[in-house]
């Protein structure tokens, strides 16, 4: 017996499609928040001549903000939104983890490696951004914003109520989501 389309796993150009998309989205979030991370923090580096790693800190903290807004009403406004406490607790636990990668390269750059310019200091915010970026990423989408799951066609409900009513056995559903 074929699946019907309801219950047919998509391709591979389907799924990459659908995080292509995503990782659009994700980028141009992470672009406005990279621009408040970067402005905040030399803002402040420059206003206050504090320590770099403080200004640094500062500066993600204020992206952190910036950047839950935009993935939770933008990039995954679709997603389950049933326990948002949960959520939450989840984007501060994994971007405080990326929080702490990219501010150890602002660390390591001015206190182990002693370089201290505006350009050593943001070139260490780069390199931590980069990385810290692609953690965050894959943390949010797979912990943090999960996929509601996609429901069967009406039909394919009807199907499956009147089997379940004349005793038939039940086809198997694969989730499709991310």
């Amino acid at each position: 017996m074929a699946k019907s389309a309801a219950h047919r796993r998509p391709s591979l150009a389907q799924r990459l499609r659908g995080v292509s998309g995503e990782v659009v989205q994700f980028a141009v979030v992470g672009l406005v928040g990279i621009a408040v991370n970067f402005g905040v923090s030399n803002a402040v580096l420059h206003a206050t001549h504090w320590a770099p790693v403080r200004c640094s800190v500062i500066g993600t903290l204020v992206a952190i903000v910036a950047n839950y807004l935009g993935y939770r009403y933008w990039v995954y406004r679709d997603s389950d939104a049933a326990s948002r406490r949960r959520e939450i607790t989840l984007f501060l636990v994994f971007s405080g983890i990326g929080l702490l990668i990219e501010n150890g390269t602002v660390w390591f750059t001015t206190y182990t490696l002693g370089l201290t310019s505006t350009l050593a200091y943001n070139g260490a915010k780069v390199a931590g951004t980069g990385v810290a970026t692609l953690f965050r990423f894959f943390s949010y989408r797979t912990w943090v914003f999960k996929a509601m799951p996609e429901l069967p066609e009406p039909a394919a409900m009807v199907e499956q109520a009147e089997r379940f009513l004349v005793g038939e056995p039940q086809p198997q559903v694969e989730y499709t989501g991310r």
